[in-house]
This record gives C-alpha cells, sequence and structure tokens, in this order.
C-alpha cells in the first residue's frame, strides 16, 4: 500500500514540478526551495522503488 502511493506521488511529481537536472541546475547556486524541491523528489523516488 505504501509502495503504491509512493509510485502515484513520482508520477503526479514527473508532471507537475520541474525536472532540474534537465535544466543543468547548479546546485550550489539552487535556492531554498529548488534545494527543497530536489529532496522531496529524491525522497518519494527512493521510497517509490523501495
Amino acid at each position: 500500500m505504501k509502495k503504491q502511493v509512493f509510485e502515484l506521488l513520482a508520477k503526479v511529481n514527473k508532471r507537475v514540478l520541474p525536472s532540474y537536472s534537465k535544466k543543468q541546475l547548479d546546485l550550489a547556486k539552487a535556492t531554498k526551495l529548488q534545494m527543497a524541491i530536489i529532496g522531496w523528489r529524491a525522497y518519494v523516488t527512493k521510497n517509490a522503488l523501495g
């Protein structure tokens, strides 16, 4: 059940949130909001795969 929720969240994230890797964002210059989005996407992806 938990994995299914994270898989759904991952699909929503892919459509809604920006992809900073495609934009080649420099992490040293990222704002706090951008870092929070990156962290959230990583957390959801980790739980969707595991």
